[in-house]
């Protein structure tokens, strides 16, 4: 019989919001792109608090906090996670190129790259853009695009939940950076 226990909330050890405001963070700042589910939204400042992202930028109708469905997915992190509102995305991938940051667009296009082949540079700073559930990206800003990644995907489906997918590329940029 095996002596595996679960651990309780106590035995985790983790850090409380002024903490993690005083930890380094790693070179990485998450947009949503007229993202419209509280739950992705939540869901998204959930695990950039788990990878201790930079901040959030979310753009256009992108719902803000504080909203009870927003905090049901992130569960505190909205406490944690800085972010700003910029409701139009071309003036945010501005700024944040203005920033130095290499803007990298999460969506299949004819110049998207897979995932695993990208090669990231732990010098450099990453936004990582999210879009829209159904239309994904916003055309209008595709030109301040450094680059674009795809995650590989063999089944029936085309593409992922965006909050999935944001995890997904967050803990890989994670592991890279930190």
């Amino acid at each position: 019989m095996s002596s595996t226990k679960k651990l309780k909330l106590q035995e985790l050890g983790r850090i409380d919001v002024e903490t993690f405001k005083r930890t380094e963070k790693i070179p990485l700042v998450v947009v949503l792109d007229n993202v419209r589910s509280m739950h992705n939204v939540g869901a998204v400042f959930r695990t950039a608090d788990a990878f201790i992202i930079e901040k959030i930028v979310l753009c256009g109708i992108t719902p803000v906090p504080p909203h009870r469905e927003i905090h049901k997915a992130a569960l505190g992190a909205t406490e944690s996670v800085d972010w700003i509102f910029e409701k139009e995305i071309s003036a945010a991938l501005q700024n944040l190129k203005n920033e130095g940051f290499e803007i990298i667009g999460i969506e299949q296009t004819s110049d998207s790259q897979n995932i695993e082949d990208f090669k990231i540079d732990p010098n450099k700073k990453y936004a990582l853009v999210l879009g829209n559930e159904v239309d994904g990206l916003s055309e209008e800003a595709l030109h301040l695009y450094d680059t674009f990644l795809e995650i590989p995907q063999l089944g029936t489906k085309h593409s992922l939940n965006v909050s999935v997918c944001g995890g997904i590329v967050m803990w890989d940029f994670f592991k890279k950076l930190k």
